[in-house]
């Protein structure tokens, strides 16, 4: 049957075209190509990355076959028999599962002519992809026409009309696509739990939190696999539901500055934690806050001993009240003992009772993942790939830009200060971004910028070091006299044990900063943002409510967070519905 192209739009992104009812049937977000474009970088990398690695095993075994071959040809010539050494290992075979990276060789354990055999018939099977949640099936599309050596994408959903759609765009994209895309109709959860390590990456990408796909999802990936996991519930994860975070993702957030960067670390603890009861854990590669979501790149493994340091890349964080002020506290510690490792709880609290700074109170967050949460190696290869394929990347500038920003990001350092939060709670005025980081810098720490916030610094520097620095600054540029209990004025009524250096350092400005590379780059077009739930059309009513800015992207609540405002106001009976309640805070 032939389907009427008068009621479809067609929409073209990169090398793949879907049909698109115009009666909003499917969802589809043009926002969301920056999204698509990096899966798709980080998918390129992968891909490579994971051929260099089976090379390498292969490499690695060829080596110990070889030992083993050269031993044995040495113990017949002294008239030894090998097979009887040989069958003393045949319990250590482990040819019961797949043999990840990390796993090392174990082929010495076999007849080494069979050895040899094995190693040379074993070939890199082509990576096989799980599109979760796949509405129109345009993710899935452009990873079959756009990634190479890609081999099948299999794409779900669980509402027919999205399957309809998805079929019906593999259809239109030809026979290349069809041979590799299949959709089905069934729920992503059953789905990934009844295929347990099938899949070489699983993508989610949830009109709204992951959280009930996660503990599916991390059992889908075959060891060493991607998982890459969107989170768009960002008003939730950011600390403006804190009860609501902690039931979906098991953390508390706090409303800092850096409040999308702890969404970053909050989701990686999740997907941490839900591999832990699969004697799994994760490797992040790459994570990203970018317009209304946060995206995460990891590769999953198994290893019930690795999966003991769990505790040491969590933490909870402190922040105070008053001068927002922020202190982390790992939530265990290791002590090496001999050829082991003991593992026990961390010392703390690493905080007093009151903020030594200020004197207020503390707030608690956490658990958040405080590990890297890029790794610097695939970032720069991520880089180098799409600067090599700039024409087939329809958002280069903006990935680019990110990318750029991460790569000059400190790697081992949790969470940001802001300048501005800096001065406003002294009620000063503020230096220039790269005065204050010489003066870090001269102080004999590391600083740089983040991708989260063009106005926050990564540093190493203690905030002792950091108020220091600011009273220094207050005393060459006075502020008017404030009242004593006020946060800012008990921290200049003390005198700095430090004596700041504003002289400029040529670290001041980052690599991208100096050859004027643009970082931070705005939005294409306006009301770029989440878009309408398929299935709802924007009515003349909430026009009148809203204005016509806000129905372009932002009637973003989904049933669960219209019965969370239901709950907030049977709580507080003077909270009204206004028109702020129909629109995402994302």
């Amino acid at each position: 049957m032939e389907t009427d192209l008068s009621d479809y739009t067609v929409i073209k992104e990169g090398e793949a075209e879907i049909l698109m009812h115009k009666k909003n049937q499917v969802f589809f977000n043009k926002a969301q190509v920056n999204n698509r474009d990096m899966s798709i970088a980080v998918l390129r990398a992968f891909i490579s990355k994971r051929k260099q690695e089976h090379e390498a095993m292969l490499s690695k075994r060829n080596r110990s076959a070889g030992k083993v071959l050269d031993k044995d040809a040495s113990e017949s010539a002294t008239g030894e028999a090998p097979c009887e050494k040989n069958n003393m290992n045949n319990g250590k075979t482990n040819g019961e599962h797949e043999v990840a990276p990390e796993d090392g060789p174990s082929s010495a354990s076999k007849e080494p002519s069979k050895a040899v055999e094995e190693t040379g018939r074993r070939e890199l099977k082509p990576p096989r992809v799980l599109e979760a949640l796949s509405a129109s099936g345009l993710r899935a599309l452009r990873y079959a026409r756009e990634v190479e050596g890609i081999g099948q994408v299999v794409a779900l959903d669980n509402d027919q009309a999205s399957v309809e759609a998805c079929r019906r765009n593999i259809k239109f994209n030809g026979s290349v696509v069809s041979s590799k895309v299949e959709s089905h109709h069934t729920d992503a959860r059953v789905y990934m739990l009844t295929h347990p390590k099938e899949f070489d990456m699983v993508d989610l990408d949830p009109y709204g939190s992951p959280s009930i796909f996660l503990d599916s999802a991390v059992q889908s990936v075959v060891d060493g696999g991607l998982l890459m996991c969107t989170a768009t519930d960002m008003a939730v994860l950011c600390g403006g539901n804190g009860e609501v975070c902690y039931s979906k993702y098991g953390s508390y957030p706090l409303r800092g500055k850096y409040c999308h960067e702890m969404a970053l670390r909050i989701l990686l603890a999740s997907i941490e934690s839900h591999a832990n009861r699969y004697k799994r854990y994760i490797v992040p590669v790459l994570s990203v806050q970018m317009d209304f979501y946060v995206r995460v790149f990891v590769r999953v493994y198994t290893s019930a001993s690795a999966m003991k340091n769990t505790p040491l890349k969590l933490s909870y964080v402190y922040q105070c009240t008053g001068c927002d002020s922020f202190h982390l506290q790992t939530v265990g510690r290791s002590l090496p003992k001999n050829n082991s490792v003991r593992y026990l709880p961390a010392i703390g609290p690493v905080v007093p009772q009151d903020c030594i700074h200020c004197g207020k109170k503390y707030n608690m967050g956490g658990p958040i993942w405080s590990a890297p949460i890029h790794d610097q190696e695939w970032v720069a290869s991520i880089l180098n790939g799409v600067k090599s394929m700039k024409d087939r990347y329809p958002a280069y500038d903006r990935i680019c830009a990110v990318l750029t920003t991460i790569s000059e990001e400190l790697p081992d350092v949790p969470l940001f200060l802001s300048l501005h939060n800096l001065c406003g709670t002294l009620k000063c005025t503020s230096p220039s971004a790269a005065m204050f980081r010489s003066a870090v810098i001269n102080a004999k720490y590391r600083i740089s910028g983040t991708h989260v916030n063009p106005l926050g610094l990564k540093t190493d520097a203690p905030m002792e070091v950091i108020w220091d620095i600011m009273r220094c600054w207050v005393k060459n540029h006075p502020v008017k006299a404030q009242s004593p209990d006020q946060p800012g004025s008990v921290i200049l009524s003390k005198e700095p044990s430090h004596q700041a250096d504003f002289s400029r350092q040529v670290g001041s400005l980052s690599k991208a900063q100096a050859k004027k590379v643009a970082r931070f780059l705005p939005n294409p077009e306006k009301h770029w943002g989440p878009k309408v739930r398929a299935g709802r059309l924007i009515t003349s009513k909430h026009i009148s409510l809203l204005g016509p800015e806000a129905v372009n992207g932002h009637l973003h609540h989904d049933q669960e967070e219209e019965e969370e405002d239901k709950d907030q106001e049977e709580r507080d009976p003077k909270r009204q519905k206004t028109t702020e309640d129909l629109s995402s805070t994302s």
